[in-house]
């Protein structure tokens, strides 16, 4: 029987589960162990001044790697862009909707100094640069936990990813899902990955979990990340999608005040992706997103 591992939170379990049934239809029989990672246990500080890479993988791969599960499934977007030895990305499932929506109102209809919960720096730099005045302050802890902080009255609106509110069954509490031009998603967001050890029962029954489009297009998107350097909690998005064998893909590094932004684009064969992203990230590194996430560093 497969181990597969996944964070305990509600969504992550989804997740597993959602993997589990796949897995079982194809003849394998598995069953879903829960760890506690690094992030579960700090969920009180703001992500971007945790500052360490794999926050919410690290006791997952090292379960891997010890034999002690057989299958991992992540939020993709919290998959750093290298894997320790011995793992590998064994499946991108096909993708939920990868943008952010808006809860508890429209952009529009926030007033100036309206409070938006935003649990991430990239989420946060993008809204001032389109809403310099609203209020924006970190939201932390799992789906259920910021809307209870919402419907609670701590914040006029909460910045939260499509994927997740459609996967737990709360599309209706969207009030608008946000244009990619406006906020641009994380790498990887609304994407699973599948992630095993190289070789063994794990990696051979999750090669049958792959979309082609959808692994093409994360592979572009974290090609950008790993040449601009930076993890998950860093102010860059990018988004690709695959059409036709044809991969187009758009990325963005902000400073944290929004003041600063540089944008990107790209196209060409889905073949191609990973260097597609690799010279997307030269791209912006060179036009300005090297000081900008100089600073943001320091």
């Amino acid at each position: 029987m497969l181990v597969v591992a996944s964070r305990g939170s509600q969504l992550a379990l989804w997740q597993a589960r959602w993997a589990q049934a796949r897995l079982a239809a194809m003849g394998h029989a598995c069953r879903i162990e829960a760890i506690k990672t690094t992030g579960d246990k700090i969920a009180d500080v703001p992500l971007a001044k945790v500052g360490t890479k794999g926050l919410f993988t690290k006791e997952i791969e090292e379960a891997l790697l010890g034999g002690r599960a057989d299958v991992a499934v992540h939020s993709l977007k919290d998959l750093p862009t290298e894997l320790p030895d011995g793992l590998v990305l064994a499946a991108v499932p096909e993708r939920e909707d990868p943008r952010d929506a808006l809860v508890g109102s429209t952009l529009s209809a926030l007033p100036p100094g309206a409070r938006v919960g935003a649990s991430s720096l990239r989420r946060a730099a993008q809204l001032r640069r389109v809403r310099p005045d609203l209020t924006v302050e970190s939201v932390r802890g799992n789906l259920d936990t910021r809307l209870r902080k919402l419907d609670g009255g701590q914040y006029d609106a909460i910045l939260l990813a499509v994927a997740g509110l459609k996967r737990l069954g709360w599309g209706d509490r969207i009030a608008e899902i946000l244009a990619v031009e406006t906020m641009c998603p994380a790498v990887g967001q609304g994407a699973l990955g599948i992630e095993t050890r190289a070789s063994g029962p794990g990696f051979e029954a999750c090669r049958g979990l792959d979309d082609a489009n959808s692994h093409a297009a994360v592979t572009a998107e974290r090609g950008v990340l790993r040449t601009l350097g930076g993890g998950c909690q860093v102010p860059i998005g990018a988004h690709a999608a695959v059409e036709g064998g044809r991969l187009r893909i758009v990325a963005v590094v902000a400073s944290p005040d929004g003041a600063a932004l540089v944008r990107g684009e790209s196209e060409g064969p889905a073949a191609e992706a990973a260097r597609i992203g690799r010279e997307l990230g030269e791209d912006l590194l060179a036009r300005g997103a090297r000081q900008i996430l100089e600073a943001a560093y320091t």
